[in-house]
């Protein structure tokens, strides 16, 4: 399969890489559509554009800082690698944790409800993740294991699992999956960000274990003890909130 040019274009002395592209692409979109669902859900959209203000470089700086931490004998070794983000080496999960702080620290200083604004961001957090793993394709990166099957793609000198494509199919599902579900009356606040979590998780637990690049702790893919992890928060407290709505029903 033929490689495409990580750099898309240059400006002068400074090269545009196409991964910056599609990260801001997948930004953009994923911003508009949150504002847009804030009004729909009679939140002022200005909330929204302020939130990714903070949210947007909050949320790569985490997700960069998780990456370094996990190949540190890589960066501490090649310490002006560290800011290098167009090379890849984004972590969703160190994002998705960045991400959520910022959300909680931003919604108590407007004095807004935290749920509120974890279920307008979820479906565009997901998408956004869809878009997003198109640049590991051009990186040629976060790629799986050999493998002979007819859809294998052709990269670093053998046929491999297309993890990147995986994942975007898989997320652009829990997309459409949340844009049907916010239509249920019986979701409380919150419940749309939890169904995202379990589902995403779900769908990364299964593809890190393709993966050749994965994230280690000792013997143990970091990805998939995390999603883990996000499965069984993500249902308990499904559980707990539904549980405790009830009994006040029952009062």
């Amino acid at each position: 399969m033929p490689t495409i040019d990580p750099i898309a274009f240059h400006l002068g002395p400074f090269k545009v890489h196409w991964y910056g592209i599609i990260l801001a692409t997948a930004m953009l979109l994923g911003t508009i559509l949150a504002a847009r669902e804030a009004g729909r859900k009679g939140l002022d959209p200005d909330h929204l554009y302020n939130l990714a203000l903070y949210m947007i470089p909050g949320a790569i700086l985490c997700a960069r800082a998780y990456y370094v931490i996990f190949n540190w004998s890589y960066y501490s070794a090649n310490p002006l690698e560290i800011p290098a983000i167009w090379h890849g080496g984004l972590a969703i999960h160190g994002a998705i944790l960045g991400g959520a702080v910022i959300g909680y620290l931003y919604a108590r200083h407007n004095r807004l409800g935290f749920w509120l604004l974890a279920d307008i961001v979820a479906p565009s957090l997901v998408l956004g993740q869809a878009i997003g793993r198109w640049g590991n394709f051009v990186n040629q990166e976060a790629y799986g294991v050999p493998t002979d099957l007819p859809w294998a793609m052709y990269i670093a000198g053998e046929y491999r699992h297309p993890t990147f494509l995986y994942e975007s199919l898989w997320d652009l599902g829990v997309f459409f999956v949340l844009l049907w579900q916010r239509k249920n009356e019986s979701l409380r606040e919150g419940d749309l960000f939890l169904i995202y979590l379990v589902l995403y998780s779900l769908g990364r637990f299964w593809v890190e274990g393709l993966r050749t690049d994965s994230l280690m702790l000792g013997p143990l893919r970091m990805a998939q003890i995390i999603s883990i992890f996000f499965v069984g928060l993500g249902c308990l407290l499904l559980y707990l909130r539904h549980r405790r709505a009830m009994k006040k029903e029952e009062k």
